[in-house]
């Protein structure tokens, strides 16, 4: 039998570790769709037209080292916006969901657009300068020369067109559960999200 959970939200609000920890929890697959679009942004900066390289996107292009640099996610970001990008790789995405024993999804529109019937649902948030914050320390973990304000500028021109595209914009799924992490370390994060999972479970 197949359960699907939908986790969205913005960058860095802790959506990809709380899925992945939920996906474990569960014994469910997982799928980081974000990925699928930095894939898909990657191989516009490579010269590919951004529609052809939805429509064409490989597994491996999922493997790509480059995938988390900082001009593949406003790349992303920018194609995520074009709305036949977006229909080309919904019916990945749907397929992975619908698996049997189980499928975390996480993104941005998992919950509104490609999942809308999900039985569990989750919109896991943070102010955008925690989110900076976070973003500006694993930058610098990996040596990426950047700084706070040029992390958070980023971020919030990010949000902004993520929250104002026409296709698929960001924003929670009406019976969404709220998870907003700014005050919370991971464990706590994880466990009220397995929380609202299981209530959901029944």
């Amino acid at each position: 039998m197949s359960f699907t959970v939908a986790i969205d939200g913005p960058a860095a609000a802790g959506k990809g570790t709380i899925s992945r920890a939920v996906a474990d929890h569960f014994g469910f697959a997982h799928l980081d769709t974000g990925l699928l679009y930095r894939a898909v942004g990657a191989r516009m900066l490579d010269g590919l037209d951004p529609v052809q390289a939805a429509e064409t996107l490989d597994p491996a292009d999922l493997a790509r080292d480059d995938l988390r640099a900082p001009a593949v996610a406003q790349a992303a970001s920018k194609v995520a916006a074009i709305a036949q990008v977006r229909a080309a790789l919904v019916d990945f995405q749907r397929a992975f969901a619908s698996r049997a024993g189980g499928a975390v999804l996480d993104g941005r529109d998992i919950g509104t657009v490609i999942c809308p019937e999900a039985q569990a649902k989750l919109f896991v948030t943070a102010s955008d300068t925690v989110r900076a914050e976070r973003r500006y320390r694993e930058l610098a973990e990996k040596g990426v020369q950047t700084t706070f304000d040029e992390v958070l500028g980023e971020m919030r021109e990010r949000d902004a067109r993520d929250s104002a595209r026409a296709a698929a914009p960001l924003k929670p799924a009406q019976d969404a559960v709220i998870v907003d992490t700014s005050q919370m370390d991971i464990d706590q994060a994880v466990a009220t999200a397995v929380a609202a999972i299981e209530a959901r479970r029944g």
